[in-house]
């Protein structure tokens, strides 16, 4: 089934949004890589209660699927550094190319910036998904949360250009 989607950037408004898809996503996606524990750490409801911080860099870095009405997805990528991060695809809409094409949108961003390679540190589940966008890596690291957990996840690194998701 092809959607009707289109990706924007993200403003501060679709924070709580945003929040909510990757707590949904992590929720469906997470179980069987990660302890029950450590799930619910992750996605430990903050009563509306979003840092500033975060607002900031939903402001700065990400960006949003959205179908005809509501936000189905997001990513960030940090032009400077090359680095992504926050890819997460609402459970109701994965399956259907959003994880793709938000990709390939996050990659398009850093073509024309000099920037040889892009990177991510990918959750144990998601890592066969960016294999497939061309990204290399195998080893499993630890990731500290800035919510005081730590998860087990793969650095990726991809070449610009080549092999786009």
């Amino acid at each position: 089934m092809e959607l009707n989607m289109v990706i924007r950037k993200a403003n501060r408004m679709d924070t709580k949004k945003i929040w909510d898809v990757r707590i949904a996503a992590i929720r469906a996606q997470c179980n069987g890589f990660y302890e029950r524990e450590v799930i619910e750490a992750w996605t430990d409801d903050l009563k509306g209660d979003i840092s500033d911080q975060f607002m900031a860099w939903v402001e700065s870095s990400f960006y949003v699927a959205m179908d005809d009405v509501a936000i189905v997805g997001s990513g960030a990528i940090n032009i400077e550094s090359g680095q992504i991060d926050g890819v997460f695809i609402h459970p109701d809409y994965m399956g259907h190319g959003i994880g793709r094409r938000m990709m390939a949108h996050l990659e398009g961003l850093v073509l024309s910036t000099g920037l040889t390679e892009i990177f991510l540190d990918s959750t144990l589940n998601a890592a066969p998904f960016y294999r497939k966008c061309g990204f290399n890596g195998e080893a499993v690291s630890t990731y500290p949360s800035p919510r005081g957990f730590a998860i087990d996840c793969v650095r990726m690194t991809k070449s610009i250009g080549r092999n786009q998701c």
